[in-house]
């Protein structure tokens, strides 16, 4: 079984930086990759950012000059990395696994809140 687990979400001023951080535990050796979805309050549910078991990287458009995700292997975690914040941004963040199984696993999810 795999889990993931976020942490770091919190409250910041809009222009302010937050990075939030997921680890992986389990059979890892299932995990093709993982990243994080949100859910802004009112919209659907949107990928944010994936990264592959190879490092390969996919950032959405819309934040992509202002978000950047990384990884630790040695440590099984990922790294979503959040600068000059908007109020916009305020959602859900969840981390998730996607299995070579094709399964998506999200973690509990973590509050953002990014105050005008």
């Amino acid at each position: 079984q795999v889990q993931v687990v976020e942490s770091g979400g919190g409250l910041v001023q809009a222009g302010g930086s937050l990075r939030l951080s997921c680890a992986a535990s389990g059979s890892i050796i299932e995990i093709s990759a993982m990243g994080w979805f949100r859910q802004r309050p009112g919209l659907q549910q949107e990928l944010v950012a994936q990264i592959s078991d190879v490092g390969g990287t996919y950032v959405s458009d819309s934040v992509k000059d202002r978000i950047t995700i990384s990884r630790d292997a040695a440590k099984n975690t990922v790294y979503l990395q959040m600068n000059s914040l908007k109020p916009e941004d305020t959602a859900i963040y969840y981390c998730h696994a996607k299995l070579y199984a094709g399964t998506i696993l999200l973690g509990q999810g973590t509050q953002v809140t990014v105050s005008s």
